[in-house]
């Protein structure tokens, strides 16, 4: 068996904020989009809500190589949006914007979502991270699919940044979930034997005229309708960089370590969704702070353990892929906290200092711009 190439290309989504009032801005100039797509290219888009804009790098062969692009990418739009009085937020929701006063972009695609989705698509106020590796044989795509699904809760943990909701504290850290789960096909991926049965199920949906292709599928993990790739869907997106590297070199190494076995006759356990969404939901809830199920030991256990256990098993593949560092970076992210976690600490001590409910969300706002745009 020909190894895969095991490639990486990430897709961050970022909203496009006011400077003066922090709110989102509904209807940012044509000018601006014109200028990112000259400076960038076709590595830039726009997103469904004219508040979002989209990047995606390159098929890239190394973190470093993506946190280049990444960094331009950031930087650019930074600076293109300063000269509108506008910055962008890498958050997966907005600490106190109004769905009901944000406008679809006039694209035929999205034209066709917000028709179809109708108060859910409108609803969708909410930016993720996607995170492409690729794996050119399918029938590889469907088997690590069925078992990278263990490790999705995981991984969205260590991401989250959504836990303020049209200007309330949620108690979620990635609200966003709650949010895109409302819309069809979404969550765990299901689970098949082979490509062909996967395929067979594609085309019911497709033949029945439901979706155009398998690109309307938004489960938290699937194969890519455009590419040959297993796209990692169910991070939030990471307000730091190095979060969002340290995320994709996990997903990525994990992927290598479940071809490992399979070269040896060997594979991961598949778990039912009942259990895995079990965890999910905690990822959900609580992030990194109240444990996981460790289905193994029938028990709960706490995150900071079951990440050094998944370190453990990925160090191999960390050092092929020379990425040890954005691997490691996931003990940083424990000990300091997510983006949700900083917002939500952001907002309090602007609180307790005495600062009004209003003021202390643009301080949580500020405090994204600043992040967006560090480079560690």
């Amino acid at each position: 068996m020909k190894d895969p190439a095991f490639t990486l290309g990430i897709e961050e989504e970022y909203l496009l904020v006011d400077r003066d009032t922090r709110d989102l801005a509904t209807n940012p100039p044509p000018e601006l989009f014109d200028a990112a797509k000259e400076a960038l290219g076709d590595r830039v888009t726009p997103e469904f809500l004219r508040s979002q804009i989209e990047v995606g790098t390159t098929i890239c062969g190394s973190l470093d190589e993506a946190r280049r692009q990444l960094t331009q990418f950031r930087t650019t739009i930074g600076e293109l949006a300063g000269r509108y009085n506008l910055a962008p937020v890498a958050a997966s929701t907005h600490p106190f914007a109004v769905w009901t006063r944000q406008l679809h972009t006039d694209r035929e695609r999205y034209n066709i979502l917000a028709r179809d989705l109708q108060a859910l698509g409108r609803r969708l106020l909410i930016c993720g991270m996607h995170v492409h590796v690729g794996l050119e044989d399918p029938e590889l795509r469907i088997d690590l699919m069925s078992q990278a699904t263990y490790f999705l809760p995981h991984l969205l943990a260590l991401s989250t940044s959504s836990p303020f909701w049209q200007g309330e504290e949620t108690g979620l850290k990635s609200f966003r979930l709650a949010v895109f789960d409302e819309l069809p096909r979404t969550g765990l991926p299901e689970i098949f034997d082979s490509w062909g049965e996967y395929e067979r199920h594609l085309k019911v949906l497709v033949n029945a005229g439901l979706i155009e292709d398998g690109s309307k599928l938004w489960w938290d993990l699937r194969p890519s309708a455009r590419f040959p790739t297993l796209e990692l869907r169910i991070p939030d997106a990471c307000t730091y960089l190095e979060d969002t590297l340290c995320v994709a070199a996990m997903y990525r190494c994990i992927l290598r370590m479940l071809y490992r076995l399979r070269r040896s006759n060997q594979r991961w356990r598949r778990y039912a969704a009942m259990l895995v969404n079990e965890n999910r939901w905690r990822a959900q809830r609580y992030g990194i702070d109240e444990g996981l199920v460790d289905f193994g030991k029938g028990e709960i256990a706490a995150v900071p353990g079951l990440i050094e256990e998944i370190i453990d098993l990925v160090t191999p593949d960390a050092q092929f892929f020379g990425c040890e560092r954005e691997l490691a970076h996931a003990r940083k992210i424990l000990a300091r906290g997510t983006s949700a976690h900083r917002q939500v600490a952001a907002y309090r001590r602007a609180v307790d200092d005495g600062m009004e409910h209003d003021l202390a969300l643009r301080q949580v706002v500020d405090q994204l711009i600043k992040e967006t745009l560090a480079f560690e």
